[in-house]
């Protein structure tokens, strides 16, 4: 996300992902080398977009200046390497169990997962509304389902949240099955899937035989 911001909002975020206790707009100032008025525009525009809080005051020789923090989204837009770290988990567990204790391992934290998300939405008996939830869940997630299902019992998601890792080893799409799986009770036809080349990733829900 960084690389969309200019060079001088770029430099800001640092400045606060380095000062947990907070800026002023003085500090932010002096250590940018711009006006006070130029900081305040940038803040304005990183207020706006949920990277920057602005938090306690602080007292100083005068009027008493509020400092501002990185929100949670703000670190998070700086870069973070979760799939190289889950890379590592993979090959570990590959290593040692091989195929087979990967695929284990994956479907038992996809059944656990979906059990967590089950119990914090009860209430779901059919399983129609349970693909509904499932869909606005995954939407939440990140996978892109627009939130909703077709009228087939079809979730589509547009977005592959474990795609560089799903190429390198097909089995982490165990993980989506399992809780896909368990979360509505139904059986799962993998139908297209976009880390072995297809447009997006379509999972057709049936009844268990």
């Amino acid at each position: 996300m960084l690389e969309l911001l200019g060079n001088r909002r770029h430099e800001l975020l640092k400045l606060l992902l380095r000062s947990k206790g907070g800026l002023t707009v003085e500090e932010l100032s002096r250590e940018l080398s711009i006006t006070r008025n130029a900081v305040r525009q940038h803040l304005s525009g990183l207020v706006a977009d949920g990277l920057v809080v602005g938090g306690a005051t602080r007292a100083t020789g005068g009027r008493p200046e509020r400092l501002y923090h990185l929100t949670d989204a703000g670190r998070e837009s700086f870069p973070r390497r979760y799939s190289w770290f889950a890379g590592l988990i993979v090959e570990s567990i590959m290593s040692e169990g091989g195929i087979g204790a990967l695929r284990k391992r994956l479907t038992a934290l996809g059944t656990a997962v979906a059990r967590k998300l089950r119990a914090s939405h009860p209430g779901l008996n059919s399983r129609k509304q349970k693909i509904e939830k499932l869909a606005a869940l995954m939407e939440d997630l990140g996978y892109d389902t627009g939130g909703k299902t077709p009228n087939d019992n079809t979730i589509e998601a547009f977005n592959c949240v474990f795609h560089d890792l799903a190429q390198a080893n097909p089995e982490v799409c165990q993980f989506d099955l399992a809780l896909l799986s368990t979360f509505t009770d139904s059986k799962v036809e993998h139908v297209e899937c976009m880390a072995k080349g297809g447009n997006t990733c379509r999972f057709k829900f049936v009844a268990r035989s």
